[in-house]
């Protein structure tokens, strides 16, 4: 099995994650409750998935280098820590806001929730630009462990 396919799909279920988010969204101003529920749920087990892929490939396999130009590679790897950075808290935000939902916390979930969609759909679109910069715009770099492919040593 190509290993290189893992990135495509775990990035896919990131943006999965991203537009159900936005349908989630989008029912609950409709005050379509159950189905926000379901589809918000569906947003949460998408971007589990994710998880489970990237975190599986990085213990497994390592982690991909970025193949650009060293010119370029400050610039990459700021945005990557700042990627990293908001997926973290994302995630955070993402399961405080799916257990106060279901706990029927609806004060907690109505003021975090919204913060929490927008700080995902950014995730999603950081997320996707680094997948793009690492296996699309360049020829990706050897796949190594996490610090060396972050920090570059």
């Amino acid at each position: 099995m190509d290993l290189q396919i893992l990135p495509t799909i775990s990035t896919t279920f990131i943006v999965i994650s991203a537009v159900l988010v936005a349908i989630g969204w989008g029912l609950i101003l409709k005050r379509k409750v159950e189905a926000h529920k379901k589809v918000m749920l569906a947003a949460g087990a998408a971007a589990l998935i994710f998880f489970i892929i990237y975190a599986s490939r990085t213990i497994f396999v390592g982690n991909t280098a970025f193949g650009g130009g060293e010119h370029l590679k400050p610039y990459y790897t700021f945005f990557l820590i700042f990627h990293i950075i908001l997926a973290t808290v994302g995630a955070v935000f993402g399961i405080v806001s799916i257990i106060s939902g279901l706990k029927t916390n609806i004060k907690l979930h109505k003021r975090i929730g919204p913060i929490t969609s927008i700080i995902w759909f950014f995730v999603a679109i950081t997320g996707v630009l680094v997948y793009v910069l690492l296996y699309v715009l360049f020829e990706p770099g050897e796949t190594t462990s996490v610090i060396k492919a972050i920090l570059g040593f």
